[in-house]
């Protein structure tokens, strides 16, 4: 038991500081983006620069690989999932995870969006405290910790081995990076924009972790 305790100790300290880190991470691009720093300028680069065109199918392919960080399916997808594993291995802290990683993500990329209020690419103009909403990604944010929870209850609690959890991580990452790439295609989003989401998403996903690493669980002693 105390073999258990000791590990699940790391585990939480370890996610504390990847959370941390990343949430520095998200302060200094945040910085950039108040500033209007050397980032921003590589904003207006990419933004600049050609890119490929999608019509017909090939488009709506495109819309829904975005739809993969778009909060309505994304918290669906967590919810239902974590409803089912929370009935089959009878434990109600996979739901509890999934409600506390949504509650918190929303509170805190809603806050930093309206505070900030950044018009996105298609307006034609950068500029803060202009009633805009790009700033962080929502679509970023909602691909690093949603899929990212649902891969870590999956894990922990569906009681899968190591070689299927790092698959799962690669699939978060995969679909966090698409959604990235598809919304730069579109210009829904500047690349700070992205950039930010993405650590904010992920220092809220280990902070979550780090939470149920702390609070120890009946149904999960590993």
């Amino acid at each position: 038991m105390q073999t258990v305790i000791r590990n699940r100790n790391k585990q939480m300290d370890r996610a504390l500081r990847w959370s941390f880190l990343s949430f520095i991470g998200f302060l200094l691009v945040t910085q950039q983006v108040i500033t209007y720093g050397p980032l921003v300028n590589f904003d207006n680069h990419i933004n600049e620069a050609r890119k490929p065109q999608f019509s017909g199918f090939s488009g709506f392919l495109l819309r829904r690989l975005d739809d993969l960080g778009l909060r309505g399916l994304t918290a669906t997808v967590l919810i239902l999932a974590a409803i089912f594993i929370s009935i089959k291995f009878k434990t109600w802290r996979p739901l509890n995870l999934a409600v506390l990683s949504l509650l918190s993500l929303n509170l805190v990329v809603g806050i930093f969006k309206l505070v900030l209020g950044r018009t996105k690419p298609r307006d034609g103009f950068d500029l803060l405290h202009a009633s805009g909403m790009s700033y962080p990604s929502g679509h970023a944010s909602n691909a690093v910790l949603s899929w990212g929870i649902l891969a870590y209850i999956i894990y922990r609690y569906a009681r899968v081995d190591k070689y299927q959890g790092r698959l799962a991580t690669v699939g978060v990452i995969t679909i966090s990076l698409t959604v990235c790439v598809v919304s730069l295609i579109r210009q829904t989003h500047w690349f700070t924009d992205l950039l930010g989401g993405l650590f904010i998403g992920s220092a809220l996903l280990v902070a979550v972790i780090a939470v149920d690493r702390y609070v120890p669980s009946k149904s999960q002693l590993h």
